[in-house]
């Protein structure tokens, strides 16, 4: 990967909607090796899909909820049977295998508390696997990045 290639995915990740010949015109390139480079990039796997980043109080999706999940055992089933659960989970945003204190971070955006409440009620608690949980709430956001930067 060269500096082209660099500034190819920074300007995607800018724009996802920039064509093709606009992402030339950006690099004082042709459209051909332009094109060249942006599907290898593609082919790859560095560009890994193309998304709208989304308004969430406008969706009414503005409550954020850090859930700590500790399983009830930490076998190859009990761990596998969480992961295939919670990834039917519409809410859950983002969910990490974390190291320390508890197993798993997840990222819970619903309308509010009351809708928090009611995912953890009704659908977390219903997975088998799951031990303890605990959660935290954003308060407003600092800092929320999706680009990486080279």
């Amino acid at each position: 990967m060269d500096y082209t290639d660099k500034k190819i995915l920074k300007l995607l990740q800018e724009d996802a909607k920039l064509t093709t010949k606009e992402l030339a015109a950006e690099l004082e390139l042709s459209l051909t090796p332009t094109f060249e480079r942006l599907k290898k990039l593609n082919k790859a796997g560095y560009i890994k899909k193309y998304v709208a980043l989304l308004d969430n109080e406008l969706l009414d999706r503005g409550f954020i909820g850090f859930c700590f999940v500790t399983l009830k055992e930490h076998s190859e089933q009990h761990i596998k049977g969480f992961t295939k659960d919670i990834v039917g989970l519409d809410e859950v945003m983002e969910c990490h295998h974390i190291a320390g204190q508890f197993d798993y971070l997840l990222k819970i955006n619903t309308a509010d508390i009351k809708a928090y409440q009611a995912v953890l009620v009704q659908k977390l608690s219903k997975i088998n696997s799951v031990g303890k949980v605990e959660s935290a709430f954003s308060m407003s956001v600092i800092k929320n990045e999706t680009a990486i930067k080279f």
